[in-house]
């Protein structure tokens, strides 16, 4: 009985460890989700994409548009910066909502 409680607890941990794996997303995941959510409001967007600057650290950029209109953010990592350029975009999609 002991084994089996033994056995359950890993079966926990390893499942709890899936989910975690599973829950994580990579860059080029949210880099395509920026991409839809400006490519759904804004209709043309040129690219969406990361750089790394020596001074500011990572940059994510949204061009949109022949006008080269664009939105970017910065961050200490390239994820950072995605996460919160797509804040960006949301606040915007969400204050052209509200009007």
């Amino acid at each position: 009985m002991a084994e089996e409680k033994v056995k359950t607890k890993e079966q926990k941990v390893e499942k709890s460890l899936e989910q975690k794996v599973k829950s994580e997303k990579t860059d080029a995941q949210r880099i395509k989700e920026v991409y839809k959510l400006c490519k759904g409001h804004f209709g043309d967007v040129r690219f969406v994409g990361v750089k790394y600057h020596d001074k500011i650290g990572w940059i994510a950029k949204a061009q949109l548009g022949d006008d080269f209109e664009n939105l970017s953010s910065d961050g200490k990592t390239s994820t950072d910066a995605l996460k919160k350029l797509r804040s960006r975009v949301k606040k915007i999609i969400k204050r052209y909502n509200a009007v």
